[in-house]
């Protein structure tokens, strides 16, 4: 995969199907846009179910 595509790849909470887009970040949870999944802390949590980082799977 490329830098731009891992940039750009969305994920999907499993848990409550949110959708994490990388240009929207999640400025709530101190995610600010533009910050790739694979760059968000392992301790974020959905900001919707409070799932952790590892139960979002890419979203195609």
């Amino acid at each position: 995969m490329s830098a731009t595509a891992t940039a750009t790849q969305r994920y999907i909470c499993e848990s409550c199907g949110l959708v994490y887009d990388p240009a929207e970040g999640d400025p709530d949870g101190g995610i600010p846009p533009g910050t790739a999944f694979a760059d968000i802390p392992d301790t974020w949590l959905c900001p919707v179910c409070g799932a952790r980082k590892r139960d979002f799977v890419p979203y195609d």
